[in-house]
């Protein structure tokens, strides 16, 4: 299915659903989705970047974790 295939689904589905319920819990998903473009992009960088040291061995081990974060 296709991005503009789910979107006119999703429309008629939101305008035939009655329940104020399903509707607010529809918004607050989209809202919450829908983040601060620069923490976005944050967020994605970190994110690669975690790849790249997992990859690299750049990891901890459990028992070093713990003694880090006492």
């Amino acid at each position: 299915m296709s991005t503009l295939e789910l979107k006119s689904e999703l429309q008629h589905m939101i305008e035939r659903e009655t329940d104020v319920t399903i509707l607010k819990a529809i918004r607050t998903i989209l809202v919450k989705t829908s983040l601060d473009p620069v923490l976005k992009e944050k967020l994605i960088v970190r994110a690669l970047k975690s790849e790249e040291d997992i990859k690299a061995g750049r990891v901890y081990s459990r028992d070093e974790v713990v003694k880090r974060v006492k």
